[in-house]
């Protein structure tokens, strides 16, 4: 049986994962020491046990085995980054610090900012019971007077899942799992199912073992699960045990269909998984069972659609017990049906950090996503000899002991089956597939942006510190995907650096240098609101846009889609008129306003997926309808032919001209005669007159002799005038079919200058108003900058020039933004 690698739409995609492992403070730590096969538990020196006291009987012990975990920064937390008092850090239960950090790393890790997340975030998490901590922070509250209602919150693992969820604005499922050992694997299985049910979005899964109190390590008594060396030896004829050991892991997912549609990274995918318990199929509660484990994993396997020879490797429980070990084995031989051909892997992370316990499953599955992202499987260690009483001759399965490429055979994706089981008899299986092919991410513009911020200052250094050494470990990261994330994927903070740079010398440079770390400066306290002008007719020259088109696919993609609906609207090519061989044609108004249009609203897509998105907007005749269209309130192919048509109809007027004045709109009063009309107020002391050819001609000589500086502007026709009267005629009868629809982001009329409303959106009319009526653009400057005294206001223009920024610098110095 072949693959087609068809998928069957229950696909999960990892996007996301953070874990803090013995001798791993991350995600690529961890990699490097499966990798080099290193064990990461830590055993005590004689100067150490001393050193905390521990009785000479106790060190001399034979029994007593000095094996601890090897965990970075347990002790540390950023209580100010999440909002925490000093009082409630400190009594605080550390699984709650060290899980407030996970959860955030991994959701940058997948890019993946919470309040930019359309729909909610699940969060299924299990922590195991630390009395000892309890205990501690009650003692310590009869100094400190916090109330026991509180204390609990912060104290119980039982409230971790939802603490979390408050101080992240999780608003998906949030559950608290505990299954013993298989409780991290059971919350990614429950994890998936909410993101197939539609109950979330985005689904964060995982689980975490710390415990408070000074480690000294463990003594050994034969007979029960923890081995008498310090070492689990999985599957090994000298195995006599497990390691207790801490850590934590988080995989944030989503459905792949999202994933790929959204351009995520993606580690490997989940094609299904599956949970029981084996209730009394087995010899007592902590034992474990044959009859329970076949049935959990062949129903992952049903579940994916897998059969069992398409899996080329188990990443086990691999507890090291003489019980558990050949078990296990027994059950994956009854499910790959006893096949002889030794094709499939086998091997279990506990060798190299011990048993996690509630994290377990989460540290297996990690180390095979990772093992299916860089092709390789990592070595089991401690294995030499197999155990006796397990029957590897009866199925495919070997112990990986080397690091070894990892080869697909035949056509079939590299598969793999990750197993958790818990004391208490719930099982849980998992199967991984490699992630989808991608295509490679253009290289972006040829000058990008780099922005970093964080809470503090000296964050925010730290952060340039370590990308720097992100950078000299990926030598052939993408730098376009790389600005994306972080302007996109993370949280803004209060201090921030920003820079252009050119290639990756040039940020290694700045890096390296020292001249970001100089840069970086604190924002205002006071909310920022992104304000979009839409420049009109004027504005427009041949070739605008050209660079970003031919370096950015995002815009790139916009600009198509409009080129090619232009095509079957007109019959025209007008991607040659705007970049290519008919650029003389840019100028006529059939041609300016689509061309225009399709610019502007592939800008404002292109802002949208970098995150920058309005809170107002304004636009300046034409550029009304692009306000209209990114609004919401008419779709953008109707908007674009409706242009296409207002084109036209204005096209086929009689012959006009306009003038720039440089007078207020009270003092020009005395220059409107007849064949003439006030086409536009832009500024106190900027207006625009229209009409005539002659009567233009006639303003003109008078404002000469009164030495009034004017310009003649470069336009067809008289725009905003009674001229319009009958383009404005023709140009009625294309709304007929257009659907309104009610507007997601204010903008202003051109008609009022005041934020346009409902009423004026039903009717048609109004855009044959705002084609023939004067354009209120000061006026609706001055809407806007009322908005400023609520908000911080930043201005950008969208558009091929920078003309209405001019007339933005026009107004009133008290009344401009302050940025």
């Amino acid at each position: 049986m072949k693959n087609d690698k068809k998928y069957s739409g229950l696909e999960i995609a990892i996007v996301g994962i953070s874990c803090n492992m013995p001798g791993a403070a991350d995600r690529r730590e961890f990699w490097h020491n499966l990798q080099n096969g290193l064990e990461c538990t830590h055993r005590m020196s004689r100067e150490e046990m001393q050193a905390l006291e521990m009785e000479e009987e106790t060190i001399r012990n034979e029994a007593h085995i000095p094996v601890v975990p090897a965990l970075k920064n347990k002790d540390t937390f950023d209580a100010a980054f999440f909002d925490y008092t000093p009082a409630e850090a400190m009594l605080m239960n550390p699984v709650h610090r060290a899980l407030h950090q996970c959860v955030w790393e991994a959701l940058e890790d997948a890019g993946c900012y919470p309040e930019r997340v359309n729909g909610p975030i699940g969060f299924y998490v299990g922590a195991g019971d630390d009395s000892n901590w309890r205990l501690y922070a009650r003692l310590k509250n009869r100094t400190e007077g916090m109330d026991s209602f509180s204390l609990n919150n912060i104290s119980n693992k039982d409230f971790l899942a939802g603490l979390v969820a408050y101080k992240l604005n999780l608003k998906g499922p949030v559950v608290a799992i505990n299954t013993t050992c298989s409780t991290s694997l059971v919350a990614i299985h429950q994890a998936c199912k909410s993101l197939l049910f539609g109950e979330a979005k985005v689904a964060l899964a995982g689980g975490i073992t710390l415990r408070s109190e000074i480690q000294y390590g463990y003594f050994y008594q034969e007979g029960m699960i923890f081995s008498k060396d310090g070492h689990n030896r999985t599957f090994d004829a000298g195995a006599s045990g497990t390691v207790a050991t801490e850590g934590a892991g988080i995989v944030v997912l989503k459905r792949l269909q999202d994933a790929i549609d959204d351009h995520d990274h993606i580690y490997s995918i989940i094609k299904g998984s599956a949970i029981n318990n084996d209730g009394n199929r087995k010899v007592d509660f902590t034992a474990v069972s044959v009859e329970g484990q076949v049935d959990c994993i062949t129903r992952a396997q049903k579940v994916a659609r897998v059969p069992a020879e398409s899996i080329s490797y188990v990443e086990a429980h691999g507890t090291a017990t003489r019980l558990g070990d050949p078990i296990e084995v027994e059950a994956l031989n009854v499910v790959f049906n006893h096949c002889m051909e030794r094709s499939c892997a086998i091997g279990s992370v506990k060798t190299n950090i011990g048993h996690l316990d509630t994290a377990a499953g989460v540290a297996g599955l990690i180390k095979t996503a990772l093992s299916l992202q860089h092709r390789q499987l990592p070595p089991s260690l401690h294995f030499e000899v197999a155990n006796p009483e397990i029957d590897f001759a009866g199925g495919p399965f070997y112990v990986n002991t080397s690091l070894q490429d990892w080869v697909r055979r035949g056509d079939w994706p590299l598969r793999a089956g990750v197993s958790s089981f818990g004391i208490g008899g719930t099982n849980a299986h998992v199967i991984l597939e490699e992630a989808p092919a991608v295509e490679s991410s253009d290289a972006g513009p040829a000058n990008k942006l780099l922005t970093v911020s964080a809470r503090t200052a000296q964050s925010v250094k730290r952060y340039l510190e370590r990308l720097l050494r992100f950078l000299g470990e990926e030598p052939d990261l993408n730098l376009g995907d790389l600005c994306y994330t972080l302007q996109t994927g993370r949280k803004a903070f209060g201090y921030r650096c920003t820079t252009v740079f050119r290639d990756r010398a040039d940020l290694l440079d700045q890096l390296s240098g020292g001249r970001l770390a100089g840069q970086v400066r604190r924002s205002a306290d006071r909310s920022v609101g992104v304000v979009f002008l839409f420049s009109g007719q004027g504005s427009q020259y041949a070739g605008m846009g050209r660079d970003l088109y031919e370096q950015d696919a995002v815009f790139r993609a916009y600009m198509d889609k409009g080129f090619s609906l232009l095509q079957s609207l007109t019959g025209e090519d007008h991607r040659s008129i705007l970049y290519g061989e008919e650029g003389g044609k840019i100028n006529q108004t059939k041609y300016t306003q689509p061309l225009l249009f399709l610019l502007e609203y592939a800008l404002s897509m292109w802002l949208g997926q970098l995150g920058i998105v309005p809170r107002y907007m304004l636009g300046h005749s034409l550029g009304e309808y692009t306000a209209a269209c990114v609004s919401g309130v008419i779709a953008f192919e109707q908007c674009l032919e409706l242009v296409v048509r207002r084109g036209a109809c204005m096209n086929a007027a009689q012959p006009g001209s306009m003038v720039s004045i440089s007078l207020s709109e009270a003092a020009v009063q005395v220059y409107l005669q007849e064949g003439l009309s006030l086409a536009a107020v832009n500024g106190p002391e900027q207006v625009v007159l229209s009409g005539e050819l002659a009567a233009i001609d006639r303003l003109t000589q008078a404002l000469e002799a009164d030495a009034v500086v004017y310009r003649v502007l470069h336009t067809s026709h008289a725009f905003h005038s009674a001229m319009m009267e009958e383009a404005g005629a023709s140009f009625l009868p294309y709304w007929k079919h257009v659907s309104i629809q009610k507007a997601t982001i204010p903008f202003i009329s051109n008609v009022t200058g005041g934020f346009i409303g409902a009423s004026e959106l039903e009717h048609a009319d109004y855009w044959v108003r705002q084609m023939r009526e004067g354009v209120q653009f000061s006026k609706g400057l001055q809407t806007i900058l009322q908005q400023g005294s609520r908000e911080e206001l930043v201005f950008v223009e969208v558009g091929a020039g920078q003309s209405l920024i001019s007339l933005l610098k026009q107004q009133p110095v008290a009344e401009l933004p302050a940025a």
